[in-house]
């Protein structure tokens, strides 16, 4: 697959690659180039006005015609949206009058009569025999022709483009913020990567590549460059053999490994043979992957290359022929007759592992020597551990006590939640890790002359995993939470099926202050306390549209869980197209039902599971409404997929994950500087570091700037 490297990097960082051609007066085309992003919600930065206004106008007018396609496909405003009740909100009947009058309409046609009557026989009545149900009955231009034109409003999204570099500078700076990035990207991401990574080959790398999958296409580019790979563990060979065979380079599923050419057989056992000639330990490694070592081998021919011996003892430990007890194994031996003193002097030389097992140690340790030695290794390694590992581990500790409920996420994001059944760790052994973490991360994380950071960006969660998190416009790292500001909130989904009939449903769980069922909106709902729904449409050859708008004035729930059901059909990860998002609208707003300007979250729809739950919305002690990220999925049933039927294990989730606490931008804050200051719009005279939602314009040249599309860089190596 190949990506249009403009619309990578408009997308990914807000940014137009500077325009290229003669000068000439294009203040015109720069005024409705202008006037076009805003009624998708787009404005071009000051400094991008002076640019383009000074170039041709032919040449403004290409980019206009480049751009425009890309922020409305940001925007979801690339396709059309209808309703299948044309008035939508307004005239959205009950759900049982709506249900009565298909049927009636239904009775008049023999066929249709015929079909109800044979399911009214049986006890029960199949919607989608109605000739008038699930589909849409007018068209796009008669909906919007019912619809008055939004007013503006000084609440409405405004996402500004900036000024960039030349579109060569701009990829090879993406291809390093991505390559060189401390968290892992998303599934989506990869591929991209992969691209920019043969695209930028002869250019700038990164000085680090702290991701192994990362890694991993790093050397899929060097191994075809002749270069020597970075490889540093079995792990990391293993990863590039899948991604050389167009398989798994996270190791979650089997790969089907194909015949490599010499070259490449070559260049894989010389980069095994020096991970063991250097560490022989790390043998120890491969018994994780036994099974796939096997295959592998039968691909490899290690025979055929008796210079490198060294490689050869990996297959012979998955093989069994020789054996290598890896770290963790030595580890459960010692913990099996609790040495704790023998287990930590072990891990000292596996950092890694140490500070993954570090609950368990401390659990297990009942003696103040115990306890000292776990301290005291930790104290020793963490200069060579991750940020990314340190910061985890510090959110797992402010989660220690006092959450009752454990929430997981796997790698595909599929969430699960268990009640913290585990011991207790003394509360000031606990005090004393987080000092060790603390002053550990303040020493890798910079030091601004002056901070500045917006109030509205300070409980945005630290991106400590992206595998599971789909991109987008507005989206932020799972447990962010952000103020909610419009009278009526409205979300939605868009699908459009690959080659199969589907039916997704849109549908939204009320939840009272103890988070039980207080109501629901869905198709077999359509109205509920200060909620509608847009109608059931069952299949989307052409692209398909359902929404739920709330008056959070009138809505007295605590909490509302929107949710993507798939009754029927293809999943998340098969159709051709999918996404979801919330807008936001103040009460004398009406406008069509979907309205770009008013779009403040869209992301794509993605995953194993077939449930999507991919935000929370809920009122602060305060009684404001404030938006949570889950980023979650469930397992789901393979068709009839239903809110009613899920809503103990949604609700469990969305509760867990409010409960939870995530280390935010304002703990990060808290360590770089002593002092922090909360911007309220003011310009400044000298270069500052500046942490928010958006970039504003007039920053003194050599201030930093963190958005949502860079907050992984704020995460050291």
């Amino acid at each position: 697959m190949s990506w249009d490297l403009e619309e990578l990097v408009v997308s990914r960082t807000l940014r137009l690659p500077d325009i290229e051609g003669p000068g000439g007066d294009g203040v015109v085309a720069t005024r409705q180039f202008d006037a076009i992003l805003m009624s998708v919600g787009f404005k071009l930065s000051g400094e991008l006005v002076a640019r383009l206004s000074g170039s041709a106008a032919g040449a403004v007018i290409d980019m206009a015609v480049r751009v425009l396609p890309i922020v409305r496909r940001m925007a979801g405003a690339h396709v059309e949206h209808n309703v299948y009740f044309q008035d939508f909100p307004a005239n959205v009947p009950d759900t049982v009058e709506f249900w009565t009058a298909r049927l009636l309409d239904a009775l008049g046609g023999e066929s249709a009569a015929a079909a109800v009557s044979e399911g009214s026989a049986l006890g029960v009545s199949n919607l989608l025999a109605l000739p008038e149900y699930g589909r849409y009955q007018h068209g796009y231009a008669e909906m919007v022709a019912a619809h008055d034109e939004l007013i503006e409003s000084v609440r409405d999204r405004v996402t500004v483009l900036h000024l960039g570099r030349s579109l060569e500078d701009e990829v090879s700076a993406l291809y390093l913020s991505l390559a060189g990035r401390a968290t892992p990207l998303g599934a989506e991401d990869l591929p991209i990567l992969r691209e920019l990574a043969l695209r930028c080959a002869s250019g700038p790398q990164p000085e680090s590549i702290p991701v192994r999958e990362h890694r991993a296409i790093i050397d899929e580019v060097r191994l075809a460059a002749g270069e020597k790979l970075l490889a540093g563990t079995v792990t990391d060979v293993l990863r590039l053999a899948c991604l050389l065979s167009d398989g798994d380079v996270s190791l979650s599923t089997p790969t089907r490994f194909r015949s490599l050419s010499r070259r490449s057989r070559r260049g894989l056992l010389a980069a095994l043979d020096a991970v063991i000639a250097d560490q022989p330990a790390k043998l120890g490694d491969v018994a994780a992957h036994r099974e796939a070592w096997k295959r592998l081998g039968e691909r490899l021919h290690p025979h055929e290359f008796p210079q490198w011996e060294h490689a050869a003892t990996v297959f012979e430990v998955a093989r069994g022929e020789r054996r290598a007890r890896s770290f963790m194994s030595r580890f459960e031996t010692l913990l099996a007759v609790d040495d704790v003193l023998g287990a930590a002097q072990l891990l000292r030389a596996a950092p890694g592992l140490l500070f993954r097992s570090l609950d368990r140690l401390l659990r297990t340790a009942t003696t103040d020597a115990e306890q000292e030695a776990v301290l005291a290794a930790v104290e020793s390694t963490i200069g060579v551990v991750s940020a990314r590992v340190i910061l985890s581990v510090r959110e797992h500790v402010d989660n220690r006590d006092g959450v009752a409920q454990r929430v997981f996420a796997n790698r595909l994001g599929r969430g699960r939640v268990q009640p913290d059944g585990r011991e207790p760790i003394d509360a000031s052994v606990l005090d004393r890790l987080r000092v060790l973490l603390d002053v550990e991360l303040k020493r890798r994380l910079p030091a601004p002359a002056r901070l500045v950071i917006d109030p509205d960006a300070v409980d945005i969660a630290l991106p400590l995993g992206g595998k599971a998190i789909s991109g987008g416009l507005g989206v932020l790292p799972r447990g962010s939470v952000s103020p909610v500001y419009g009278e009526r909130l409205r979300f939605f989904v868009y699908w459009r099926e690959q080659s199969a009939p589907t039916d997704f449903d849109l549908s939204a769980l009320l939840l009272d202050q103890d988070y039980e069922l207080d109501g629901w909106l869905s198709y077999t709902n359509l109205t509920s306390v200060g909620g509608v729904h847009s109608g059931d449409i069952t299949a989307a050859p052409d692209g398909a549209s359902e929404f739920i708008e709330l008056d959070l004035d009138k809505v007295v729930a605590h909490a509302i869980v929107p949710q993507v059901n798939v009754y029927s059909g293809e999943g998340f990860d098969e159709v051709a197209e999918s996404f979801f998002g919330f807008m936001l609208r103040d009460g004398d707003q009406r406008g069509l039902p979907y309205e770009p300007r008013t779009v403040r979250m869209k992301s794509d729809l993605r995953g194993a599971g077939r449930v999507a739950l991919p935000l929370v919305f809920f009122r602060a002690p305060s009684g404001e409404w404030r938006v949570k990220w889950l980023h979650l999925n469930l397992r789901g049933k393979p068709v009839f997929n239903a809110v009613e039927n899920n809503e103990v294990s949604a609700s469990a989730l969305a509760r867990a994950v409010i409960d939870r606490r995530y280390l935010t931008l304002a703990y990060l804050a808290r360590l770089m500087a002593e002092e922090v200051t909360l911007w309220d719009g003011r310009s400044f005279d000298e270069p500052v570091m500046f942490i928010g939602l958006t970039r504003p314009e007039g920053l003194p040249e050599g201030s930093q700037v963190f958005t949502p599309e860079n907050l992984s860089d704020l995460i050291p190596a």
